[in-house]
């Protein structure tokens, strides 16, 4: 038997970062926004938090993962 199993988790991550000084709330949420849409944020981030949120299974056919010519 052949089973499909799914595992949806809300992972949260942290970045602890360094923001010019002398900016106001928005130019803080737009260095913020930049940094993470250039990707630079990408490599400070670590996991901080992973919340199961549910699990599944599917039986499928035997032949389910195999190619048929």
């Amino acid at each position: 038997m052949k089973v499909i199993v799914t595992v949806v988790e809300k992972i949260t991550s942290e970045a602890h970062i360094d923001i010019p000084d002398g900016l106001n709330k928005s130019a803080i949420k737009q260095h913020i926004v930049d940094r993470y849409n250039t990707g630079v944020m990408q490599t400070e981030m670590n996991i901080f938090q992973v919340d199961f949120e549910s699990i599944s299974a599917r039986i499928v056919p035997e032949n389910f993962f195999t190619k048929s010519v």
